[in-house]
């Protein structure tokens, strides 16, 4: 049957690694990968041409596929916006109407870029993690929010951190169900200490960890995380975190594998269908110069093939092709070291195809 991809470009480098992206689907569609792709506009690019960051036509599209193959959305240009039709609404408002509530962000060294990182190779050599992160509840949705004028006339910003048992109890299932497939250990991410709402993660996480008895569940708080992450990352298997602690240690634990251009990310519904998209953002200062890094859209390609689209051998190979080409030394700007060979973002598209 023919498995329907929405496609999302989006904004700043996304149209160009997404190209990437697509040209590894369509070299493995002549080996009998039977899929069909449908664009959408979403983010800046679609407030250009529509007025909305995330036209209801986009929605339909994403609704009635099987996946989305996201770029990236934002930019400088639209900045100056009003918040409610800033280009990260899209990306939002894209999450909450399809419920891609749990994001996987894996973070894996490839043993060719050990030097890359800028902590010593004897400290992430073998980094093998992934960070489960609730994406559709938390403070970046909680209500009420805005900014206001006291009495005084001063302003003041306000934001609303909350989560119900529902919501905890959904991403820790899909956290201990990937735990139980890797190496059997969850931490658990909180700051259960000053925030009511994290207690009662830390309280649901315990009650969740008697159904998983092949788990080992631990706990930590947000800030001794983040700085484990930079002192002995080696010691996680799969973290699983708020939204806004989510979003800020997948970013710190990217940095551990040499490039943010190196890592894929899934957001899946209950019902394990997902929008796929490399963790980092537009970059709209290298736009259009084929210099971005393609590679953590085109991983992220694999992670459709392998969660959403029942399709492992097709992501096997995608990996594979990925790790043949960094061992023959082809590298973007922001993974080279001196002695490899510098490739634009499309010769790195084709040098993935070419290794297929």
């Amino acid at each position: 049957m023919t498995k329907k991809i929405a496609v999302l470009a989006g904004d700043g480098i996304g149209p160009e690694i997404v190209d990437e992206a697509i040209k590894v689907l369509q070299a493995l569609a002549k080996d009998g990968l039977d899929i069909a792709l449908e664009y959408g506009l979403i983010g800046g690019a679609a407030y250009d041409e529509t007025g909305t960051p995330l036209p209801d036509e986009t929605v339909e599209i994403s609704k009635s596929a099987d996946a989305i193959l996201l770029g990236a959305v934002g930019g400088y240009k639209w900045e100056s916006l009003d918040i409610s039709v800033r280009p990260e609404k899209g990306l939002l408002g894209i999450r909450s109407q399809l419920n891609l509530f749990a994001n996987l962000r894996p973070a894996i060294l490839y043993p060719q870029l050990a030097d890359a990182s800028t902590l010593k190779p004897e400290v992430v050599a073998g980094l093998d993690l992934m960070i489960v992160r609730e994406l559709t509840g938390g403070i970046y949705f909680g209500q009420p929010r805005g900014i206001r004028t006291l009495e005084n006339g001063e302003k003041e910003g306000f934001n609303t951190l909350v989560y119900r048992e529902s919501e905890i109890q959904r991403i820790g299932k899909v956290a201990f169900d990937i735990a139980q497939k890797r190496q059997g250990r969850l931490c658990s991410v909180d700051k259960a200490n000053v925030l009511e709402s994290t207690e009662l993660w830390r309280e649901t996480m315990t009650d969740l960890a008697e159904n998983y008895s092949d788990v080992e569940l631990s706990h930590m708080y947000v800030d001794n995380a983040a700085m484990q992450l930079v002192r002995a990352p080696k010691q996680f298997d799969v973290m699983v975190t708020t939204n806004m602690f989510g979003d800020i240690l997948s970013d710190c634990a990217s940095m551990l594998t040499g490039s943010i251009g190196m890592l894929p990310s899934a957001s899946l519904d209950e019902s394990g269908k997902g929008m796929y998209e490399p963790i980092h953002g537009s970059a709209p200062d290298i736009a259009g110069q084929n210099v971005a890094n393609p590679l953590a859209t085109i991983l992220s390609a694999s992670m459709m093939l392998r969660y959403t689209l029942d399709e492992p051998a097709m992501a096997d190979r995608i990996e594979a092709a990925v790790s043949k080409v960094l061992d023959q030394g082809l590298r973007t700007a922001d993974i080279y070291s001196e002695g490899m060979t510098k490739v634009g973002t499309s010769e790195m598209g084709d040098a993935v195809v070419a290794a297929l």
